[in-house]
């Protein structure tokens, strides 16, 4: 059942709909001027208005401006006695769903009714599918939507509830501390501490007191017990960030402690149990490691009970313009810039042709930079740092550069894979004309000079669906 709020001056008309629109199976609801028509509309949930053009005091305009700036949803039918090619553009232009005039039939405003109530029922199944998705680009403040940004929150929800070690590997500044967080927030751990020791940033010899606890007096500077990490995230977590870089001498003890479940403060004699959940993490190739003999074979295995890599954001730039907006609307926030909404079609294909070998950090502080430096409405290619203003595009797998003239001779050679170069070039066409549109794909198949149904089945083709039809 829809809701309907009908506002006429004239009483005969206001029930005339009002016993109509009732016995269509509609609540329905009756002003008899504008004024009391925007409050009922402020009061109430409607899912439709049928209003009176010209009405005492504040007429059908002003009923319609109301609802477009406070209910923009809710579709507004004009009615009006004066018809004329004139009013009717005016209502239409100020964004009236339908327009007609009086005496009608009611059959032919139920007709009317109908599509305002189907386009109304459109609109809120699309905002509820666009929030739905929204959740699903996200989990904790990790923000994705390629498939492999899918797959990443696929996997972390599916380890969140066990108790298993984890290890992270990827590429400085794809976000391994972000996903440790989202592991232990998704968990039954959350509650309790989430700690973080970056193994590479302490020297070897306090290392061992900050991971395990001292005892007073047991070194220069002991002037007090310490708590180790381990102790301290007793029934938590604790992320343990460049495990790659920890001494031999140190993945010797941390070995122990983990196959122990107990730790021992220096200079104390006595074991004391802990449950914690450890998550690790590096840039580095700890297989490798261990062949080279850098890194315990043991120690690697009792930390890699669940693997998690994360992709380079090269590897994924179907997320830049996601991840771009995201930052924009946070430092714009942050330095009360919020009239800066929005980043120019060509500063987004400055940021989609960048290699970004620091990742999502390099692009984080890439956007800080552009909104500090930025005024207006939008981020324009000249906030944006000189090496992505004139950066060539990466050179494709197997193929020329990305950035070469249509008609630069192609790098033939072993190797050279003419469907990959070919897919390459489509789909970063069609993420530039979805961004260049706002994500409106009707608008960007039209760019492209393609049918929309032609540019639904390359997204799918590509693994560019957003599940968005």
């Amino acid at each position: 059942m829809s809701r309907i709020l009908v506002v006429d001056d004239e009483l005969s008309m206001r029930e005339v709909l009002e016993i109509y629109f009732s016995q269509e199976g509609h609540a329905v609801r009756t002003a008899a001027d504008g004024l009391a028509g925007q409050a009922l509309l402020d009061a109430e949930a409607f899912d439709l208005v049928v209003t009176d053009l010209r009405m005492p005091g504040a007429g059908g305009l002003e009923v319609l401006a109301h609802a477009q700036a406070h209910h923009p949803t809710v579709p507004v039918i004009i009615m009006t006695a004066f018809a004329s090619t004139e009013t009717a553009l005016q209502a239409m232009k100020a964004g009236a769903y339908d327009y007609f005039t009086k005496p009608f039939k009611l059959d032919e405003i139920s007709v009317v009714i109908a599509k305002a109530l189907e386009r109304r029922r459109l609109v809120t199944e699309n905002l509820q599918l666009r929030e739905a998705l929204a959740d699903r680009r996200r989990t904790g403040n990790l923000i994705g939507r390629s498939p492999a940004m899918q797959r990443v929150f696929e996997l972390i929800h599916r380890i969140a509830p066990t108790r298993s070690n984890v290890l992270i590997l990827g590429e400085s500044g794809t976000g391994k501390e972000l996903v440790a967080r989202a592991v232990h927030e998704h968990s039954d751990r959350a509650a309790q501490p989430f700690l973080v020791i970056n193994c590479a940033a302490i020297p070897e010899n306090l290392l061992e007191s900050e991971l395990f606890g001292h005892k007073r007096g047991t070194f220069t500077g002991a002037t007090a017990d310490k708590v180790g990490l381990f102790r301290a995230a007793d029934g938590g977590t604790l992320f343990l960030d460049e495990i790659g870089e920890l001494p031999l001498t140190m993945q010797v003890k941390l070995l122990r402690v983990l196959q122990e479940r107990k730790v021992k403060a220096v200079g104390d004699l006595r074991e004391v149990a802990f449950d914690v959940r450890v998550i690790a993490a590096t840039n580095r190739d700890l297989a490798a490691e261990v062949q080279a003999g850098s890194f315990r074979e043991d120690l690697y295995y009792r930390l890699n009970v669940i693997s998690l890599d994360l992709p380079a954001l090269r590897e994924r730039p179907t997320d830049i313009p996601l991840l771009a907006q995201h930052f924009l609307n946070k430092f714009a926030r942050e330095f009360g810039k919020l009239e800066l909404t929005e980043i120019d079609p060509e500063a987004m294909q400055c940021l989609l042709r960048h290699p970004f070998s620091g990742n999502v950090r390099e692009l984080e502080n890439v956007i800080e930079r552009a909104v500090a430096l930025g005024d207006g409405r939008r981020i324009t290619p000249a906030a944006l740092p000189p090496q992505l203003r004139d950066s060539p595009q990466a050179a494709t797998p197997h193929g020329p550069a990305q950035g070469a003239p249509a008609d630069a001779p192609p790098a033939f050679g072993p190797g050279y894979d003419l469907d990959a170069v070919l897919a390459d070039l489509e789909q970063r066409l069609i993420v530039a004309a979805l961004t260049e549109t706002g994500g409106r794909k009707m608008e960007a198949a039209r760019l492209l000079g393609i049918s929309f149904r032609s540019l639904r089945y390359r997204l799918k083709k590509l693994d560019l669906q957003d599940d968005e039809g």
